[in-house]
């Protein structure tokens, strides 16, 4: 079982070093069973006032707070790591310090950065970026509300109003001379 000693020494070790500080394998877990066991010993109705039940509140408190710390701290650690990874290409510094959520966010920041470093490049090498599916329409006329394609609901518009519409949603209302096509 885990004690507020525990987490406060792995944010001490967190915020004092460099490189991301290995976790035991339950830490989260046991984490959220000292907070369910700290919760029950607080909400005690029958000893509301109580010195033990005003120190656990506090503690509970405390824990919680150093808890949220030394996830930002790891936090912002990872994504340090993600940056140096799409910088280097090396990605698996500290990576085994990660827990399991914690790899799986960092690949996924990683794959994001080198995505927008790909979408980047190809508008610096003149690749047009792909049209949206998406037409911008005046309504010439009211509309009452209707289902799009998917069956959700879309209006109702106002003539004059202006709107992002799916492409084939804005043809039918343009051929149907309910609204027509914006020049942007």
């Amino acid at each position: 079982m885990i004690t507020y000693g525990d987490i406060y020494e792995a944010l001490r070790k967190e915020k004092y070093s460099e490189p991301l500080q290995l976790l035991d394998k339950k830490f989260i877990l046991d984490v959220a069973e000292y907070f369910v066991e700290k919760k029950e010993i607080s909400n005690k109705k029958d000893d509301m006032f109580s010195d033990e039940v005003i120190k656990t509140k506090k503690q509970l408190e405390n824990a919680v707070l150093i808890f949220k710390e030394l996830m930002m701290r790891r936090t912002k650690k990872i994504l340090s790591l993600a940056f140096i990874a799409r910088e280097t290409g090396i990605s698996k510094r500290d990576f085994e310090n990660m827990t399991s959520f914690e790899k799986e966010t960092f690949e996924k920041i990683v794959k994001s950065l080198e995505e927008n470093d790909k979408k980047m490049n190809e508008t610096l090498n003149g690749k047009r970026e792909e049209k949206s599916g998406m037409i911008l329409v005046s309504f010439k006329e009211n509309v009452e509300e209707f289902m799009n394609m998917d069956g959700g609901q879309i209006g109702p518009f106002e003539r004059g109003e202006i709107s992002n519409l799916p492409e084939n949603i804005a043809k039918i209302l343009i051929e149907a001379g309910k609204a027509e096509l914006v020049e942007e």
